[in-house]
């Protein structure tokens, strides 16, 4: 029987005021089946065409954290320590920030790590 899941998609923004975006990665939490995951798909060609000036390598610093966190890995640093609800609502809560989530979405899946592969190729790639 398929169990419901939310996902967010993470953007990067670089210019909060302009409110142009790259899709990067997923977020998926499905806890019926006790998982969180998120995948990072990042193209730093497409961050340059819109902003040419910015540290691309501070950005994909940010955005390697996503996963660590998701997965309760330590490197994420202490919010990865959190249980694993607390760690999707911290990933999907709305910041005026470069790495921003999208409005969370849900779904229906056999299989959580299949939903999240599926959506980061249909939405970030």
């Amino acid at each position: 029987m398929p169990s419901t899941y939310d996902y967010s998609i993470v953007r990067v923004v670089p210019r909060v005021e302009r409110g142009e975006q790259i899709n990067a990665g997923v977020i998926v939490q499905c806890p019926t089946a006790g998982y969180l995951g998120a995948e990072i798909a990042f193209d730093p060609a497409k961050l340059r065409a819109l902003a040419p000036d910015i540290d691309v390598a501070e950005v994909e610093a940010a955005l390697a954290i996503i996963p660590l966190i998701a997965a309760g890995d330590r490197r994420g640093g202490p919010i990865a320590e959190l249980p694993r609800n607390e760690r999707f609502h911290w990933l999907v809560a709305p910041r005026s920030a470069i790495i921003q989530p999208s409005p969370t979405h849900t779904g229906l899946c056999d299989d959580p790590a299949a939903a999240l592969a599926k959506l980061v190729d249909r939405l970030v790639r």
